[in-house]
């Protein structure tokens, strides 16, 4: 007795230490020898075994490790030989031929092999494998898709299997199943459900593409339902976009706010000042990778408050050297600070060169929200919209919490009253275009994290800043605000509409009728000066 349990424990040993290859000989041998046909309907019968060892053959066939020599098919990698059949270690032969693999192929054994992956103990895989399925899937894979729904239990990828699952299944010939899977996919929210269930209803040769009325019904009661879900999603998608882009003007305004609000100052030279903030994260980022390279991540810690530095130091030079001698002549103050923009431009183009530099995202603002299918919210936008609103909180209790904001305010309301009571107006005119300047490089800093910096990146934006002070009523933080987000969702509306041109030319249009209207702007500025 105790023989027999040796013996059976040796057995049981080997079996587990060996591995277990239960490949088909006449399908491995039809994958490598067959017509173009033949492998297509061997790497179909693999698919539908869904087994490690079918995943890991095609694997092979698809890196052009898959060999023959004679009669007998190897797995050839880094000059060692498996027998593809046992697994077995072998000789390397002597001469061994490639395997043919056309375009057609390709794509059969890339969809193969994603349809295998979805039994990967690995949710990455699985999640990744599934994804491209829904764009492509075979009928052969029904099998697999079905078994790998019925073990699935992640909420994510289960959805995902089950639209796979109903896709194939109204491929089929049954009816019933057909009508069920219809029911199914009218829960989905990926485009390529539409597509699908277009296809069923379009025209063809005078009648219908599918000729059973009653799939045409129900295709057409799914159509209607997942029409109205995408809907939904281009929707949120445009909301999305519309607080996105407002953020960034009013970052960009914000500071123009302050500074135009205060003095008057029509400062062309704002749009440099972002580019100098975008430049300064630039180098800071540059400085991490070359000397901290393993707290790249954290960089931007160090950029925001850099790049606030960079353009107040060149802020305050500017209305130190240039701008507080041409008070209360706005031409020739227009002038001087567009000769400075072209200034700044030339400078940075000779210390960095007139070429965009790229500034690389930190790892938690790579990739996104899947909202739904198509909806992708970026985390690189959803962190500069929360900078935005923490920017503005900032800034709001600097100017109605601290001493300076009180003088600004003063200053901005009444200068001269404001000077009679011992308000130092030239050092808050200093500091007030400083904190202006270093919100623009702010902004600079944020707009470094969505595309490449360059010489004229503060071009793109002048025009659109002073629209959205104008519009909000100078000197009014509310309505910078308000004209920012409201122009962020006009464009974006706008744009889906009739296009990015005809988007700027309505918006510009609409702004110079309601200036015309409501000259002071969506917020008037309340105060002595003013009212008298």
């Amino acid at each position: 007795m105790m023989h027999l349990l040796k013996a059976a424990l040796v057995f049981l040993l080997s079996a587990a230490l060996c591995p277990a290859f239960a490949l088909d000989r006449a399908t491995v041998e039809k994958l490598a020898f067959g017509d173009s046909d033949t492998q297509v309907a061997a790497i179909a019968a693999l698919v539908a075994k869904g087994d490690a060892q079918a995943l890991d053959l095609l694997q092979a066939l698809a890196e052009g490790e898959l060999q023959t020599s004679a009669k007998r098919i190897y797995v050839i990698r880094r000059g060692s030989a498996v027998d593809a059949l046992t697994g077995d270690k072998t000789e390397m032969p002597a001469e061994h031929d490639d395997i043919s693999v056309n375009n057609r192929l390709r794509r059969e054994i890339a969809s193969a092999i994603a349809a295998l992956k979805l039994i990967s103990p690995d949710r990455v895989v699985r999640l990744a494998a599934a994804k491209a399925l829904v764009e492509s899937s075979e009928p052969a894979m029904l099998p697999l898709v079905s078994k790998a729904v019925s073990s699935e239990t992640d909420p994510t990828i289960r959805p995902l299997l089950e639209l796979i699952q109903a896709t194939l299944q109204l491929k089929s010939e049954d009816k019933q199943l057909r009508l069920t899977a219809l029911g199914k996919l009218e829960n989905s929210n990926h485009s390529s459900t539409k597509t699908l269930l277009l296809s069923l209803l379009a025209s063809k040769d005078g009648g219908y593409a599918e000729p059973d009325e009653d799939i045409r019904i129900a295709a057409q009661k799914s159509l209607r339902a997942v029409e109205g879900r995408l809907i939904w999603g281009e929707r949120a998608g445009q909301f999305f976009s519309g607080i996105s882009l407002g953020s960034i003007l009013l970052l960009a305004a914000l500071g123009l706010a302050i500074t135009y609000g205060l003095m008057g100052v029509i400062n062309m030279a704002h749009g440099e000042l972002i580019m100098i903030g975008a430049y300064a994260t630039f180098v800071v980022q540059n400085l991490f990778r070359a000397h901290l390279p393993a707290a790249f991540d954290w960089y931007l810690a160090a950029a925001v408050p850099a790049s606030f530095l960079a353009s107040a130091l060149v802020g305050i030079a500017l209305e130190r050297s240039v701008i507080r001698f041409l008070y209360g002549r706005p031409l020739e103050t227009l002038l001087a600070t567009w000769g400075i923009s072209l200034f700044l431009i030339q400078g940075v183009r000779t210390l960095f060169g007139a070429q965009n530099v790229q500034v690389e995202n930190p790892a938690f603002m790579s990739g996104g929200i899947e909202m739904l299918s198509g909806v992708v919210l970026p985390w690189s936008r959803v962190v500069i919209i929360l900078f935005a609103a923490a920017v503005v909180i900032l800034v709001w209790l600097l100017l109605t919490r601290s001493r300076l904001g009180l003088f600004v305010r003063g200053v901005t309301q009444n200068r001269a009253m404001a000077s009679c009571v011992g308000v130092p107006t030239p050092k808050v005119d200093m500091l007030a275009f400083g904190l202006g300047s270093g919100i623009a490089g702010l902004a600079g800093c944020a707009l470094s994290q969505i595309g490449n910096v360059g010489p004229d990146l503060g071009q793109s934006y002048i025009v659109d800043s002073f629209m959205v002070v104008v519009l909000g009523g100078v000197g009014q933080l509310a309505g910078t605000v308000y004209a920012a987000l409201g122009l962020g969702f006009a464009s974006k509306l706008l744009e889906g509409w009739q296009g990015a041109v005809l988007a700027k030319i309505g918006v510009l249009v609409f702004i110079i009728i309601f200036i015309q209207k409501r000259p002071q702007g969506l917020f008037a500025l309340k105060g002595r000066a003013v009212e008298n």
